[in-house]
């Protein structure tokens, strides 16, 4: 599934990169409405007068910055830094926190100043004494603006090279054709967000489908990288088990071709913050997300807000399936955790 933009909009000094200047050919050649915006950081020009519309509009802009902080923001306790190669999705799933953080037009914004990103990640490797991991997919899935940026390729081929420097990111899409031949060296682990069909269908829109994904994660594990699977969220409703044993047993069917085991999974129950759920009724008033704050449980974060939870019965099951169902068909497989 490949990202289109409607519009492109250029910040001051992105011409003075090569990656800029051929972004701008590209989007010439494709006929792709583009502009240049006249300060740093004030992005105008995005319609939308309705929340609906502001949403879907900033989901169809992209801006082409430079990126002035070159400081990167910590990323526990996946990783020791974030690697900033881009922001915001181009999918647009109905839970996703990326709705409360990004503001009513959340637009994808990517950066072409990729080689001082890529040397300011070198100098965090060289002051620190052990291996340091990178986190690049933290508030973006980096995947879809990687046909026309490769910076994520430009990522992995440097972090191939680096004794001591480990990249990850997670994604839900597919263009990861150009990824495929670089000599990452085991150095980059990629992991898929998956989920039931059904759900993937019902709140994950403009995002490929479950068997497009696991067709994508099969290539990629030929290809000699580490994977992993992140479930999330996981939705409890009647035949919820069915649903994702069927999952389950659909990524098992694919990766017996590979002929490699070196697997990880993370599962995440749905939860949401009362911030969130007015996010996502405003932009979704139809939805019919599980957000009845009377069936969860009310339960204070690491970041110092509250989220509501499914109630302690409830993970318990969620815990005994996906132990057990993860242990029979992956019995190599490493489950980093289920919360």
């Amino acid at each position: 599934m490949s990202f289109i933009p409607s519009r492109v909009l250029f910040e001051e000094n992105t011409l003075n990169y090569e990656l800029g200047r051929n972004m701008l050919e590209y989007f010439k050649e494709k006929g792709i409405e583009h502009s240049f915006l006249a300060s740093h950081n004030r992005v105008t020009g995005i319609p939308g007068n309705t929340p609906q519309k502001a949403y879907a509009e900033g989901k169809k802009t992209l801006v082409v910055g430079v990126r002035r902080t070159l400081e990167f923001s910590p990323c526990k306790p996946s990783a020791h830094y974030q690697l900033p190669i881009a922001t915001s999705c181009t999918g647009k799933c109905e839970y996703c926190y990326l709705n409360t953080q990004l503001g009513a037009k959340p637009y994808i914004r990517v950066y072409v100043n990729t080689d001082e990103i890529l040397e300011r990640a070198q100098r965090y490797i060289e002051e620190r004494d052990e291996v340091t991991i990178f986190e690049a997919s933290a508030t973006s899935d980096p995947v879809p603006v990687e046909p026309f940026t490769g910076s994520l390729a430009k990522a992995i081929t440097f972090f191939g090279k680096q004794p001591r420097g480990k990249l990850r990111f997670v994604t839900k899409f597919t263009s990861i054709e150009s990824l495929l031949g670089l000599e990452h060296n085991g150095n980059t682990t990629v992991r898929f967000s998956i989920n039931a069909d059904n759900i993937i269908r019902k709140y994950e829109h403009q995002t490929p489908s479950l068997d497009e994904r696991v067709e994508a994660i099969s290539k990629i594990h030929m290809s000699g990288y580490p994977i992993g699977f992140i479930i999330a969220p996981v939705f409890i409703y009647s035949g919820w088990e069915k649903d994702y044993d069927d999952m389950l047993n659909r990524i098992k069917n694919q990766l017996a071709e590979t002929g490699r085991s070196e697997i990880s999974f993370e599962v995440i129950s749905h939860r949401f913050t009362k911030r969130a759920k007015s996010s996502i009724l405003n932009i979704f008033p139809q939805t019919d997300l599980p957000m009845d704050e009377g069936k969860r449980k009310f339960k204070f974060g690491q970041f110092g807000y509250g989220k509501y939870i499914y109630p302690k019965e409830t993970l318990k099951k969620i815990n005994d399936f996906f132990s057990e169902r993860i242990g029979n068909l992956f019995p190599e497989a490493e489950i980093k955790y289920i919360i």
